[in-house]
């Protein structure tokens, strides 16, 4: 579903800020991938997200989503393929908006707009199903506007809007570190139940590994643009926050880890 070949990207080539973010990444995910990727900063993750999204063209390298070749398409013209969810809650949501009418965007997004009425008696009711996933009592709430809502109901709903065309891949970039400890545990129950209801191609980037651990069938590090550790299977399951570390320490001969990894 995701096919990353030989990509790289420097920032600022030439000058004194120059920065080399991926060294020759290469990386497929099989129909119903659900992977994490962990690194400290400046690791490549979120550049790498950022490359299969189209916000910035690699240097080198080609990427296909769904067997599509996507290298030289915009960001805009890969949204049809990809669902995301930012950091920042207030980002994937219309806060003026109603619930029910932020979800009718999602829904509707790269489809010929028409005259007919706004929301549907059926669409409402498939609205109010899915929102009971969340698990947050949202759906009896569908006419309240979205800036009323707390930041990790914000999010939850993000996620939601973001899975609801069933995206060939969707893209979680670090979606619960803006949230407390609590609110994010929430967020990441509601993301397994999203993606293992539709088995959605997932790639999940984040900085806690406890996380990185339990969530996915498969664990990718970053370490200087690179892919140092993929794991999956049978020593995912077993995996610890020990082992990843040594592990990482054995792959890349370093035992600098990131004080936020290793805080988080």
């Amino acid at each position: 579903m995701l096919d990353v070949k030989n990509i790289y990207k420097t920032f600022n080539p030439g000058t004194v800020n120059e920065k080399t973010a991926l060294r020759g990444v290469s990386l497929t995910l099989n129909d119903g991938d659900f992977v994490t990727v962990i690194g400290g900063n400046g690791a490549g993750k979120s550049t790498l997200l950022n490359a299969v999204a189209g916000v910035w063209p690699v240097d080198e390298g080609c990427i296909s989503i769904g067997g599509v070749d996507v290298t030289k398409l915009p960001e805009h013209k890969r949204a049809k393929y990809i669902g995301r969810v930012f950091q920042d809650p207030m980002m994937g949501t219309a806060a003026t908006m109603q619930i029910e009418e932020n979800m009718a965007l999602a829904a509707r997004r790269g489809r010929v707009r028409t005259l007919r009425p706004g929301i549907t008696r059926d669409e409402r009711d498939h609205y109010r199903e899915m929102l009971k996933i969340l698990d947050l009592g949202l759906e009896d709430r569908l006419t309240s506007k979205v800036g009323l809502l707390s930041g990790g109901q914000r999010q939850a709903l993000t996620l939601l809007m973001a899975a609801l065309r069933k995206p060939d891949l969707l893209l979680l970039d670090e979606h619960t570190a803006a949230l407390d400890p609590k609110t994010a545990a929430k967020v990441l129950d509601a993301t397994e139940r999203i993606v293992q209801k539709d088995r959605l191609t997932t790639l999940m980037i984040t900085h806690n590994m406890k996380d990185a651990i339990a969530h996915g069938n498969r664990l990718i590090m970053m370490y200087e643009g690179n892919i140092a550790l993929d794991i999956s299977g049978e020593e995912k399951k077993k995996l610890t926050v020990e082992d990843l570390l040594a592990k990482f320490g054995q792959a890349t001969g370093s035992d600098e880890a990131d004080d936020k990894l290793l805080l988080s």
